[in-house]
């Protein structure tokens, strides 16, 4: 089956993953990972991309992030890929490729998962057994989120500030929601979805999405099975 071009709609958020070849490690120290932050934080100024919220594991990237072109998001990732590859080869004595292929990213739905999109990012170390609260994590939006730490990297997306009128409301709100964690089928669905580039939304985002683009946005249904 022909690979399906990747899904990408300027304006709204995208959950996109990286991960490294094999599972190797694509950091093995904290400058490894000021690094890549760095050049991440540059190249988005370039191509036009606001990052709502990232984490950094050790063989694999989660970033949510809008686009403000259709462009934009691939020349970010293709732009930052080869730039710290280079940086990572030269400083590691190594060659060759770094990534399992090219980056996993799927839609979606603003109003019903960004949120839970954020939540699922900046908890990935929490789920992993590495820290017991998100803010504990020193390489992720969480801290940020939490008013732990400054970032210039991060904007927020509008349904953030949503959560409260002053930065302390919004700190409060959201440490209450990191606390909760997520349900095990929203992480299956935002996970999924990203992994297979299907969109992540509602029934009726899906629809919607769906007049807009000629690429297939979901799996299609499972028909019935043939009986007598």
């Amino acid at each position: 089956m022909a690979r399906l071009p990747r899904l990408v709609v300027p304006g709204l958020p995208h959950h996109v993953i990286q991960r490294g070849n094999d599972r190797q490690s694509i950091f093995r120290d904290e400058s490894d990972r000021r690094r890549y932050l760095e050049i991440l934080q540059d190249v988005i100024r370039t191509h036009r991309l606001a990052i709502h919220a990232y984490v950094l594991m050790d063989n694999h990237v989660h970033i949510l992030a809008s686009p403000a072109t259709a462009e934009g998001l691939s020349r970010t990732m293709q732009s930052l890929g080869r730039r710290y590859v280079g940086w990572f080869n030269a400083r590691h004595g190594r060659s060759g490729t770094l990534w399992e292929g090219r980056f996993r990213c799927a839609v979606i739905e603003t109003e019903r998962y960004l949120l839970a999109c954020m939540r699922y990012i900046e908890l990935n170390p929490v789920r992993a057994g590495m820290v017991v609260r998100a803010g504990d994590y020193p390489w992720s939006s969480a801290g940020f989120h939490l008013g732990q730490r400054q970032s210039q990297l991060v904007t927020d997306h509008p349904l953030f500030w949503a959560l409260g009128n002053t930065p302390f409301e919004r700190e409060v709100a959201w440490r209450s929601l990191l606390d909760q964690g997520l349900p095990d089928q929203e992480v299956r669905k935002i996970s999924e979805s990203a992994f297979k580039g299907w969109a992540c939304g509602s029934d009726e985002f899906l629809a919607w999405l769906k007049n807009r683009t000629e690429r297939p946005v979901a799996p299609r249904p499972r028909g019935r099975p043939l009986t007598g």
